[in-house]
């Protein structure tokens, strides 16, 4: 069930990773007879795009035919970093099911689009865990620190990162911060799970989308981990308003269990 609501923020970009995948990556298993991944450099923001000061996007989550839950994502700066929150909520006969109730929160300095790190609280039925991600870009590492809250558990891991990284959450605004040209990739890297990944943002197109919140010209984009080892377990994309603020409007996450739409209800900027 986590990874349902984890897909309320792309985290499920790392399931497009096949498990012999995930072992390479981690330095287990057979080594891939490939030449080593080279990680492409972040790169920095446009000049003159201008970040929301303070914006909250509030999104229907549609599974299958029915609404299964509300995902509010709340931007707003602090200093010269873009501080992001996300939370994930069931709703309805989902709650009765299985009742979640998760929060994530990530940020990343807008002159040169790092991540300033990520944490996370879920609440998942009996499950109760929180993590928390750093990154020191000095000493190229990244420390993760998880919690059990209901076995009042702790382990830390570390990690090595390059110079410059987004996370799961940032990227989604991170990458508005880019040029969207049809026919084009966004590439950048990634960290996800103690490994850094190489995500590839393709420009697909434009489209009309009709949400609650409104009609909206948007540029559609889908992001896959692009590795080379890559084994098409779903689709994930991305609709952003085709303006000056590259917006998202639309989520869809398509995975072999089914399809879930995020549909923008409402937009504030105060």
């Amino acid at each position: 069930m986590e990874r349902f609501f984890l897909a309320l923020v792309l985290l499920v970009l790392s399931s497009l990773v096949s498990q012999p995948a995930r072992a390479q990556l981690l330095g287990l298993g057979p080594k891939p007879a490939t030449q080593p991944v080279v990680i492409p450099t972040l790169q920095p923001p446009q000049p003159g795009f201008v970040f929301p000061t303070k914006q909250t996007l509030t999104f229907t989550v549609d599974w299958r035919v029915f609404t299964a839950g509300t995902a509010v994502f709340q931007l707003e700066q602090q200093g010269t970093v873009q501080k992001i929150t996300a939370t994930a909520d069931t709703v309805g006969a989902v709650t009765m099911l299985f009742p979640v109730v998760d929060k994530f929160q990530a940020g990343f300095d807008m002159k040169t689009g790092c991540s300033t790190g990520f944490s996370k609280q879920l609440q998942e039925g009996r499950r109760k865990v929180s993590s928390e991600l750093n990154f020191d870009y000095g000493q190229g590492k990244q420390t993760q620190v998880e919690k059990n809250l209901v076995k009042a558990t702790s382990k830390e891991q570390t990690a090595s990162i390059p110079a410059c990284v987004t996370d799961s959450l940032s990227a989604i605004f991170y990458a508005a911060s880019q040029p969207m040209v049809v026919g084009q990739s966004i590439r950048f890297p990634l960290a996800d799970s103690m490994r850094t990944v190489t995500v590839a943002m393709k420009i697909e197109g434009k489209e009309e989308i009709k949400t609650p919140a409104g009609t909206f010209q948007t540029i559609k984009a889908e992001p896959t981990a692009d590795e080379g080892i890559v084994k098409n377990r779903g689709h994930i994309w991305v609709w952003y308003t085709d303006d000056a603020r590259h917006m998202p409007v639309q989520i869809q996450a398509r995975l072999f269990w089914g399809t879930i739409t995020f549909h923008l209800q409402s937009f504030e900027t105060k």
